[in-house]
């Protein structure tokens, strides 16, 4: 941690915006270029092997044979990886190697996990002409096409992610906008499990806005911290060592934490909630250096959680479902088989898988209530057990890596916090979900990125990943190339 000080850190100064110069032709790339790539071919056939073999050792269990029909979902999924790839080259050249490969890999075990699912619904007899579109893993499949097609769009048009920032006050107000949605929507459109996140069409087709939310205010986050960095660096006065901000300087972090505690209590999902005043702390952390920020972040929101809490025992109304959650958390086993019938499932499914698991395909993660999307991990849980649990938050942990990676090695200061704040909100998210369901915090409504089912968290967190592409390429883009290295 760096010495408190009165002005913003060297490393989050502005530096001049030089114009992004074209990126040399893929067939004219220098054999830097040609390396990379080449590393993330391997990389990405490999994770498909692992797949691959993920949905064999599943017939094998739950077919007691291996037939032909396994090969077709990782083919497809192959496929559109690859596509990817080569889009990659033409116009993201020297990106990070790593994060598509191990993307890659989650995204293709959740597929193979919901088609796991799929085959356990079916009967016996109907398992092996299971259609590969068929069920949530066919969807999910699907849904794998749209969201990485998506990214190629973004990586293919978006040519420097300082282009971004031009539209930061509009994103900002579309952000906030598809953020608080839900919470003025009839029940019957949003509410899903007690939690207001969701837009229905018509019982056929559901979004979850606040995925796209998180990056249109991450983007807007991003774009206001760069211009008002040097006032919210500013000290006031030094307290117990740690030097914190003027008062009038709170107001920002004072809104969004007002937003915040709106999503708590009229979407009623605390993770939602801390996701986005999560993300917010941390990239104006990133911005000014100063610890004094995070520590205000976190007495503000327990703060604000606590306060939520007592309401609902003093007064119920909206603030009833929050009080149930966290009366669940810290007692699930008091009503085993009603409220905390999904907590008490979830933990007796990851004891059940033990160290090793009982193998793909072997295992009951169906007795797990909503094991498709929020209790996703703990199904996974029980046939990969400790260790493979282990290896999955280990490939998160990657991919957060490199995308700090990224924001340290960029030059820029919207790059550099945009990149950071990326990053942390996957961490966040993997952290609130898989809090909620080891019950570690209070249950939340998230997904588990790249694994649970659902097109809006796919989507969202491939456009992610595309973003941190882009801005890892533009850190990487040595001068010697032509291209710019901002």
């Amino acid at each position: 941690m760096t010495t408190p000080h009165t002005a913003p850190p060297a490393a989050a100064a502005a530096v001049p915006e030089t114009p992004a110069a074209p990126k040399p032709s893929v067939l004219r790339l220098d054999p830097a270029a040609r390396s990379v790539r080449r590393t993330e071919l391997w990389l990405l056939l490999l994770a498909m092997a692992m797949v691959a073999g993920y949905l064999a050792a599943v017939e094998a269990n739950m077919l007691d044979t291996v037939t032909m029909d396994f090969w077709y979902p990782a083919g497809v999924l192959t496929a559109v990886f690859l596509a990817l790839h080569v889009v990659i080259r033409l116009r993201a050249p020297f990106a990070d190697p790593v994060l598509v490969p191990t993307v890659a890999l989650l995204n293709g075990l959740g597929v193979a996990f919901l088609r796991r699912l799929d085959l356990g619904r079916a009967k016996i007899d109907d398992r092996p002409e299971l259609a590969i579109f068929a069920g949530d893993g066919g969807k999910q499949l699907l849904w794998t096409l749209i969201a990485v097609t998506g990214a190629m769009l973004l990586l293919w048009f978006v040519r420097d992610h300082r282009e971004v920032s031009k539209f930061a006050w509009t994103l900002g107000l579309a952000g906030i906008v598809l953020v608080l949605l839900p919470a003025v929507l009839p029940g019957s459109v949003s509410e899903v499990n007690g939690a207001k996140l969701w837009i229905r069409f018509g019982g056929f087709f559901a979004i979850q806005p606040g995925e796209f939310a998180k990056l249109m205010l991450l983007a807007f986050f991003a774009y206001y911290l760069v211009r008002k960095r040097e006032v919210l660096a500013l000290a006031s006065r030094r307290f117990l060592g740690i030097d914190f901000p003027r008062g009038r300087d709170l107001g920002p972090v004072i809104v969004v934490w007002a937003m915040s505690l709106l999503v708590l209590i009229f979407e009623k999902d605390l993770g939602t909630s801390l996701l986005y005043f999560g993300m917010f702390v941390v990239t104006l952390y990133i911005a000014t250096e100063r610890v004094s920020w995070l520590i205000i972040g976190l007495v503000l929101f327990f703060g604000g959680a606590v306060l939520a809490y007592v309401l609902a025992g003093a007064v119920g109304g909206p603030f009833t479902n929050f009080g149930q959650r966290v009366e669940i958390w810290l007692d699930p086993f008091a009503e085993p088989y009603d409220r905390g019938y999904q907590l008490v499932q979830s933990m007796l499914g990851l004891g059940t898988g033990g160290m090793f698991g009982t193998g793909p395909g072997a295992g009951n993660p169906l007795l797990v209530p909503e094991v498709r999307n929020d209790f996703i991990f703990a199904g996974m849980g029980e046939e990969i057990g400790l260790f493979g649990l282990t290896a999955m938050l280990a490939l998160y942990l990657l991919v957060v890596s490199r995308g700090l990676r990224a924001a340290l090695a960029v030059r820029d200061s919207f790059g550099k916090l945009l990149a950071g704040g990326l990053a942390f909100t996957l961490a966040l998210q993997v952290f609130v979900i898989i809090g909620g369901v080891s019950k570690l915090i209070p249950l939340t409504g998230q997904t588990t990125p790249f694994l649970s089912a659902g097109g809006s968290s796919l989507v969202a967190n491939w456009l992610l990943v595309a973003l941190l592409l882009r801005i890892s390429d533009a850190a990487r883009t040595p001068a010697s190339t032509g291209g710019v290295r901002r």
